[in-house]
């Protein structure tokens, strides 16, 4: 797939913070990464997520650019513009459709596609100029490019789906069936690149040059822990380098925004009688200047109380009131210091509690099963698993029996790990079936064991059939080998008909009888031409689907014409 190319840029699309990595496809001996943030005084591996438009709909800036100038519009501009964060967590858990809208921080809405769409081009925009001026190369060709894009593993089929349109949209791809855009999940692209990393690339004590490729075997959990979700995911080194999946992927959204929440109603418990309500009403660049630098401290490596900026607006409209210093008589963890709002070491880990125990719960869930016995390492990635709140209280759950490791660069082992699969996305050998999946079929009517209200009269021949038919094509819990073809033959239900429609269902259940039982979910479905029905019921269509993707692929032909195509099922509208 990336052997026709010549760079492999992968594009970390968080929750919170986005960046990029590229490399020769020939080899991944330099991973390149982008510094961001300079020209504002910062120096990070990844931007803020944030995008903004102007008031007529315009793109204007992206990341450090767009929460700077965004703070920096007098607040009766601020309204008419449109402010986007934390957008990504849009796609999560939700019905997803290509029409759907997203809320800004003022309140107005512009559409999801327009704000992905925008935001992934910004992205391919600056990472072709980067390359560009690199000394080595200048890319001219979109052709010479295969783009990997990261998603939560506990995304579903039309999140996935959404960001190969808004990729399309963005023009890094021509068409939805391009292999110029792989899909990659988060853990597993952070499990490639933790797996070659040597002990030293760990923060962990003493030194060690082994690597995790080079013990066939070893079992380890991967937990991503990202501004929006915590995705977890169980994995095996095979003999040939490659990874197998052992546990199916699982998670929630309890990532470092959460945090973040509790600190803003914390906030609000502090500066009552409406301050708070007014400040966050009428000052919304510099609300959001004090939430950035708090989500920046709470990463901090140190275990020591934290110190926050006062901005004007707040002060003042505190003072209105009373001494600010007697806002914080009434509640525990806080104080008031010269200007600054300071933190007790304690109160900030209360925020981080939510996240932590279903964190630790979920953790707890999957070692706790018999298969797992053989799990000796829980490696922790993403950007919030820099805090060292979580990694202290992660260690203080499981050092015992387990091995606790975070590599050193853990917001860039996504984003790294996702060149490594770009190179070679079959690395990953196996995944484990989230769901059951299967399709609506229709077959001969039995009142043996077929419900009568789903009995159907053919009205060409008197044919009686029973429809909505659940086919189990594969169960949750099950392993699937990434190029394992699995082929199903179907007939069609009427003799006459030119088009077969396949409707694909998922379920957490391990099988189901009808499709309309309560639990199913209707992917999406997709049609086939069948023009030649000289041969009416008899006529074959096999159906071959490749499972193991990390997004679906099927290929359908019709054996009397033999017409073969490949089957696109609209996952976004359903």
């Amino acid at each position: 797939m990336a052997s026709s190319s010549l760079f492999i840029i992968s594009i970390d699309f968080g929750t919170s913070y986005s960046g990029y990595c590229f490399s020769l496809a020939s080899g991944t001996d330099q991973i390149r990464q982008v510094y961001w943030g300079i020209e504002h005084g910062q120096k990070t591996v990844k931007t803020p997520t944030c995008i903004l438009f102007n008031q007529n709909q315009e793109f204007k800036k992206f990341g450090y650019d767009a929460v700077m100038k965004y703070k920096n519009l007098p607040s009766s501009e601020a309204h008419k513009w449109y402010f986007f964060q934390n957008f990504k967590m849009s796609l999560y858990n939700r019905k997803i459709t290509s029409d759907m809208r997203l809320e800004a921080s003022n309140g107005k809405t512009l559409p999801a596609l327009l704000v992905f769409a925008e935001s992934l081009r910004y992205m391919e925009q600056h990472a072709l100029n980067t390359i560009q001026e690199a000394s080595f190369n200048t890319v001219c060709d979109p052709e010479e490019i295969t783009w990997v894009i990261t998603v939560p593993a506990i995304w579903s089929s039309g999140a996935r789906q959404f960001m190969r349109l808004a990729a399309k949209e963005a023009g890094l791809i021509s068409d939805m069936l391009s292999e110029k855009l792989i899909i990659a999940l988060e853990p597993e692209a952070a499990s490639l690149w933790c797996k070659q990393l040597p002990q030293e690339g760990f923060l962990t004590e003493g030194s060690n040059k082994k690597k995790f490729e080079d013990s066939p075997g070893i079992q380890y959990v991967v937990v991503d822990c990202g501004g929006g979700t915590v995705d977890i995911t169980v994995h095996e080194i095979q003999e040939n380098h490659c990874v197998k999946e052992v546990h199916k992927a699982s998670g929630g959204g309890w990532g470092g925004n959460r945090v973040d929440e509790n600190f803003s109603e914390f906030l609000r418990e502090i500066f009552d009688g409406g301050v708070w309500d007014e400040y966050v009403q009428n000052y919304p660049t510099e609300l959001q200047q004090m939430m950035y630098n708090f989500t920046l401290q709470k990463c901090t490596a140190d275990r020591e109380e934290v110190y926050l900026h006062c901005y004007y607006n707040l002060t003042r409209l505190a003072g209105e009131k009373k001494d600010i210093s007697h806002f914080f008589k009434k509640v525990t963890g806080a104080a008031w210091c010269d200007g600054m709002i300071m933190i007790t070491n304690e109160k900030m880990k209360s925020f981080f509690e939510y996240s932590i125990k279903n964190m630790i719960a979920a953790l707890r869930e999957i070692l706790d099963k018999p298969e797992m016995a053989k799990v000796k390492y829980i490696l922790l990635v993403g950007g919030f698993a820099s805090s060292i709140i979580v990694r202290d209280e992660v260690k203080q759950a499981f050092s015992e029996q387990y091995h606790i490791l975070c590599p050193v660069e853990a917001q860039l082992a996504i984003a790294k790990g996702a060149v490594l699969f770009g190179i070679n996305p079959e690395i990953i050998t196996s995944r484990i079936s989230a769901r059951t999946y299967g399709i609506s079929v229709c077959r001969e009517f039995d009142a043996a064991i077929h419900d009568a209200s789903k009995r159907r009269v053919s009205k060409a021949d008197g044919y009686v059939y029973c429809e909505g038919l659940f086919q189990k094509l594969v169960g949750t819990g099950e392993s699937v080998n990434i190029n394992e073809v699995a082929r199903y033959i179907f007939k069609p239900t009427e003799p006459d008909q030119t088009t077969a429609t396949f409707a694909f269902y998922s379920t957490e259940k391990q099988d189901a009888q009808y499709v309309d039982e309560e639990g199913l979910e209707l992917l999406g479905s997709c049609s086939v031409p069948i023009p030649d029905t000289k041969l009416g019921r008899n006529r074959k269509l096999n159906l071959d689907i490749k499972f193991g993707l990390t997004e679906f692929k099927a290929t359908a032909t019709d054996l009397t014409s033999k017409q073969s195509r490949t089957i696109t099922i609209d996952f976004l509208a359903v």
